[in-house]
């Protein structure tokens, strides 16, 4: 959207969403998970992905705060390699990292139920409590959503300084050796995992439009939520491998260990908290971008107009959020279904986030002024995103599905088109960069405009529709 709202989101709001959408639910089992597979030298892996997050951070703050629009990715995909491609990055993320969903769902529910002592049939019942609130919330908009994270964050942020302060002091030396016990191979793995934790800079650029300064807040939020993140990850590795040492990876719930260790009698309380915390607030980061893309699929055509209202600066896409929710219960109820198994929601969500990362990093290095800082980040990003999907292999079907139905829309409009020649071009989506028009709730027309990139930095394949 090139409007920005004078009265959108600030640097305080927007640091709580970045911060929440990637201090996530890998707070909750990475560190434990990380110190099982590489040691004490889990640590490294930790600086590595810190380290590999900031060209990758940095070029989505650089595209969102030169670039506000609510389509995100998929619109700076749609200026470099064309409408399709936008598409399937639109699908991508829309139909696939909703997958993620009941991972959060579940997760929370088998967190609420060990706290609580609950028999784990009330998973369901607690799984369908935890998603209804962000939805709710989101539908009043996104400035509420921003001042709810905002506090949601803040007791995160707190109850993580607190078991790292309480578990410093039972830091035991002994703990740090052997420091490679699996050698550097076990660093890898543990590096992998770290990357799923450090995923979520992209959920800026869906929102990027209802920041009140995006060229100022963006980038200022965006270094905030790298150094708390950051730090976070680091300190509790480094008190989750000083004070459980080789039985850091026993169990599910790791962080309750270290809870115990440090705070007994208050350790699960801060725990389900913790858990409490993190489920809501991923859901309500998540949550305002999946709004905004789905009412920016609509306004091209990629999803059916009636979607559309909402996507405008300000606007509150509440069609749009409705159909998320379909879309989130529906793989809600398959995971209750087959019993709560999350590993393949888990690797359908990752392989879809690694294809958008792939198109978006791709994108950046031909929309972003070259040599500037954020193209030279961009490039950087490109060629580990390329590298992670070439590790990602099989996981990438469904991905792979998506692109074909974006590849079958395309074929579909052009057929459609050929049948009434005295149309315009076939693909609505190529009429974006001239703007398109909605009708909003209230019934009023808005013109809606995507990107503003200057037509010198397009490449051909933009122009040719293709």
């Amino acid at each position: 959207m090139t409007r920005v709202s004078r009265h959108g989101l600030g640097v305080v709001q927007g640091t709580a969403l970045y911060i929440a959408s990637v201090l996530g639910t890998g707070l909750l089992v990475l560190p434990g998970l990380a110190a099982d597979v590489a040691g004490p030298a889990s640590i490294v892996s930790v600086l590595a992905v810190i380290v590999l997050s900031v060209p990758l951070a940095g070029t989505f703050a650089a595209l969102a705060a030169r670039y506000p629009d609510p389509g995100g990715v998929a619109s700076y995909v749609r200026r470099a390699l064309g409408p399709t491609a936008a598409r399937a990055t639109g699908y991508w993320f829309f139909f696939g990292v909703a997958a993620g969903f009941p991972v959060l769902a579940v997760l929370g529910g088998e967190y609420l139920t060990a706290i609580l002592h609950l028999d784990r049939a009330a998973v369901p019942i607690l799984a369908l409590v935890i998603v209804l609130p962000p939805f709710a919330i989101n539908l009043l908009g996104v400035r509420v959503a921003g001042w709810v994270q905002f506090v949601l964050t803040g007791l995160l942020v707190a109850i993580v300084v607190f078991l790292v302060s309480a578990a410093f002091p039972a830091v035991d030396g002994a703990g740090f050796s052997p420091f490679l016990p699996h050698g550097w191979l076990g660093v890898g793995t543990a590096i992998s995992l770290f990357v799923w934790a450090f995923a979520g800079w992209e959920v800026g650029t869906h929102i990027s439009g209802e920041f009140r300064d995006p060229r100022r807040s963006i980038p200022i939020a965006t270094a905030i939520a790298l150094v708390v993140t950051g730090l976070a990850y680091l300190l509790l590795q480094v008190v989750t491998v000083g004070v459980l040492g080789e039985h850091a990876g026993d169990g599910a719930v790791p962080l309750l260990a270290l809870a115990d260790a440090v705070a007994p009698g208050v350790g699960p309380t801060a725990v389900g908290v913790i858990a409490a915390i993190v489920v809501l607030g991923v859901m309500n980061a998540y949550l305002a971008a999946f709004g905004k893309l789905g009412a920016s699929l609509a306004v091209t055509r990629d999803l059916p107009r009636f979607f559309a209202p909402g996507a405008e600066s300000g606007g509150i896409p509440r069609r749009a959020l409705l159909l998320f929710f379909v879309i989130a219960m529906t793989y809600l109820g398959i995971a209750l279904l087959t019993g709560g198994a999350l590993q393949t929601f888990i690797l359908i969500h990752t392989s879809n986030m690694v294809s958008i990362y792939t198109a978006g990093m791709i994108a950046a290095t031909l929309i972003l002024p070259r040599w500037s800082a954020g193209w030279f980040m961009a490039a950087i990003a490109a060629v580990l995103s390329v590298g992670l999907l070439i590790l990602a292999g099989a996981n990438l079907l469904p991905a792979a599905l998506l692109a074909l139905a974006a590849v079958a829309v395309t074929v579909w409009w052009r057929l459609r088109h050929r049948r009434r020649p005295g149309s315009a071009a076939g693909d609505p989506a190529t009429r974006a960069d001239a703007g398109a028009s909605l009708v909003t709730e209230s019934g009023t027309i808005v013109e809606v405009k995507t990107t503003a990139v200057p037509a010198e930095r397009r490449p051909a394949l933009d122009a040719s529709q293709s």
